[in-house]
C-alpha cells in the first residue's frame, strides 16, 4: 500500500489501527474488509511471527505434529498492513495516536485486541527449566522437553495444565500436577461437576495433587508447601491469565476489576473512537444480567463481527449492532473431547444427562426453567443442540431433559 494511501487512509478517508495480531486482532481486520471497509487497516503485533492460531499450541505444535498455526488469510490480497514484531507502548487519545519504539502511529479508529498473558510463578521468573505456554515460542521451547521425556510438574489443574499434561503424558513424560484448591478447574466448574473429572489423571497415569502450593522451584526438583520434593526436569505453569492491558496505564481507558478494558454492549470503550475486544475486554450480557469476561477463542471469533459493523455503521448509519453471545469453548484432555456453552452463575438447577463415571455424559444448568449452560463430555449432539437452545431461551422440561438417550431439542416444555 502506498504512503500517500496510508496518510489519507484510503477512499474512505479512515484509518483503522487494530493492537494485537491474534485471533481477535486478525478476525477485525478481515471482517472490516468483508463488511465493506475501503479504508486503511493496520494490525499492529508485538510477536515477530506470522498471526497464529492458538489452540493447537498445546496439541499438534506441541506434540510436533505440526510447524505452526498461521492464518490462512491473504492479508495482502485484502489490503491489510501487518506491522509484527512490535510493542505499542501507550496511547494518547487527545491526539489519536500510539506510541510505539518505531515513532507515532496515527488513527482515526482504534481497535483494543491485545488478549491476555499467563500469570507467572511468584520466585520462579527467570529460573531454568519453567515454562509458561501461551505463544509460540513457548511451544517450541517446550518441544525438546517432551521429546527426552523429562519429569514434568504441571502448576495449575486448570484447561491448559490438564492438556499440556496430557500432551506430556502422550509424549511419554512423568507428570505431577500441583494444585492449591481442592479439585482441577475449581475457578472454572462447581465442585460436583468437576469432582468426576479427577479419576481421569490417575486413569492416565498423573499424579494429581490438590490442596498444594509450590514453596519454591529448585534445580532438577519442585519443593512444595509441605516439605516434599517432586523431581522436575521441567515445570510449566498454568495458574491463569489476566487482560494483556498495563500499557494502557493513564490513558483514560476504562478498566475493570480484572484489570480488563470495560466495554459497552457495541463493544466500544470509555473513549471515543476506541473499540476492545476478545480476552482483553469486558461486556454487559443481557441475556445473563452481568459483565462477561470471556477468555476463550470463540469470543475472539465472534466479537470482531460486531467491532466491524459498528465501525461500518457508524459512516453509514447503520443501526448499531449489539454483541451478547452465548459464550463456547472446548477442550481436549485425557481422551476426552469438553465442550462448554453458556453461563451458569445465575442457574437455580442442575440436571445430568448420563453416568459422569462414564465416557460420555452431559450437565444442565437451568434457570427458571430454561437451559442457561450445558457442559458436554463426548456428546456433541449435546453441546450443539443445547447451545441453540440456550440462544432461543427455550422452556424445558426437566423429566425429559435427563433422559440421555432423548436428543434435548425434543425435551423442551412444548415436547
Amino acid at each position: 500500500m502506498s504512503e500517500q494511501r496510508q496518510e489519507q487512509g484510503g477512499p474512505s478517508g479512515r484509518r483503522v489501527v487494530v493492537v494485537g495480531a491474534g485471533m481477535a486482532g486478525v478476525q477485525t481486520a478481515v471482517a472490516l474488509r468483508e463488511q465493506g471497509f475501503d479504508g486503511t487497516v493496520t494490525v499492529i503485533g508485538a510477536e515477530p511471527h506470522q498471526p497464529y492460531d492458538r489452540p493447537p499450541l498445546s496439541k499438534a505444535v506441541l506434540l510436533g505434529n505440526a510447524e505452526g498455526s498461521a492464518f490462512d488469510v491473504d492479508f495482502e490480497g485484502l489490503g491489510i498492513d501487518l506491522v509484527l514484531g512490535r510493542e505499542v507502548d501507550g496511547l494518547r487519545p487527545a491526539d489519536h495516536e500510539l506510541d510505539t519504539a518505531a515513532g507515532p502511529v496515527p488513527y482515526d479508529v482504534l481497535v483494543l485486541a491485545t488478549g491476555a498473558e499467563p500469570v507467572r510463578l511468584p520466585g520462579a521468573e527467570g529460573v531454568p527449566g519453567v515454562h509458561l505456554l501461551r505463544t509460540l515460542d513457548d511451544a517450541e521451547r517446550l518441544r525438546p522437553v517432551l521429546t527426552r521425556q523429562h519429569d514434568v510438574v504441571v502448576v495449575g489443574a486448570g484447561w491448559i495444565g490438564a492438556e499440556f499434561a496430557t500432551a506430556a503424558r502422550e509424549a511419554g513424560c512423568e507428570v505431577t500436577v500441583v494444585e492449591a484448591a481442592d479439585r482441577p478447574l475449581a475457578g472454572a466448574l462447581p465442585a460436583e461437576v468437576a469432582a468426576p473429572m479427577t479419576a481421569w489423571y490417575a486413569d492416565h497415569g498423573v499424579a494429581l495433587r490438590t490442596h498444594t502450593r509450590v514453596e519454591r522451584v529448585e534445580a532438577g526438583a519442585v519443593v512444595l508447601d509441605d516439605g516434599s520434593r517432586v523431581p522436575a526436569g521441567a515445570v510449566v505453569v498454568g495458574i491463569g491469565a489476566r487482560p494483556a492491558t498495563a500499557w494502557l496505564a493513564g490513558s483514560g481507558i476504562a478498566l475493570g476489576a480484572h484489570g480488563e478494558v470495560v466495554a459497552d454492549a457495541r463493544l466500544r470503550t470509555s473513549l471515543p473512537d476506541v473499540y476492545a475486544v476478545g480476552d482483553c475486554a469486558s461486556f454487559p450480557s443481557g441475556r445473563y444480567g452481568e459483565r462477561l469476561l470471556v477468555h476463550h477463542w470463540d469470543n475472539a471469533l465472534q466479537g470482531p463481527r460486531t467491532v466491524a459493523a459498528n465501525i461500518v455503521g457508524a459512516a453509514t448509519g447503520e443501526p448499531p449492532a449489539v454483541y451478547d453471545p452465548v459464550p463456547y469453548f472446548w477442550s481436549e484432555q485425557f481422551g476426552r473431547f469438553v465442550q462448554y456453552a453458556g453461563h451458569h452463575a445465575g442457574a437455580d438447577r442442575v440436571l445430568w444427562r448420563g453416568d459422569p463415571s462414564g465416557p460420555a455424559w452431559t450437565v444442565c444448568w437451568l434457570r427458571a426453567g430454561r437451559l442457561v449452560a450445558l457442559l458436554a463430555v463426548g456428546r456433541p449432539r449435546d453441546l450443539a443442540q443445547g447451545r441453540r437452545l440456550i440462544e432461543a431461551g427455550t422452556p424445558m422440561e426437566p423429566r425429559l431433559l435427563a433422559d440421555p438417550a432423548r436428543p434435548m431439542k425434543a425435551a423442551t416444555a412444548a415436547a
